[in-house]
């Protein structure tokens, strides 16, 4: 049987995890900072701020060791995702 689209997209979501963590179960600062570069590369652009990663960083790095899990970096799709709704529904939404 073929995966159903959000099945193959939640495949590509964790699979970009384990891409970025390599052998370890966890995302160093610097493979979440390649990540975003990677995979966001607009969004980076967009926050005009040098110290985007490191405060994403901050805010995922739960238990402040240097490391991000797969909930949290579950957690910063999610919230990507939710505002790319918001501003789909709110400037995009029945204009096609």
């Amino acid at each position: 049987m073929v995966p159903s689209e959000i099945e193959q997209a939640m495949e590509s979501i964790m699979f970009k995890f384990h891409k970025y963590a390599g052998d370890k179960s966890y995302m160093s600062k610097d493979d979440l900072h390649k990540m975003m570069e990677c995979e966001f590369p607009e969004f980076l652009t967009n926050q005009n701020d040098p110290l985007a990663v490191d405060k994403i960083m901050k805010d995922l790095d739960q238990c402040r060791d240097g490391r991000v899990t797969f909930h949290s970096y579950f957690s910063l799709i999610a919230g990507l995702t939710i505002a790319c709704n918001d501003y789909y529904c709110k400037n995009m939404k029945g204009r096609k």
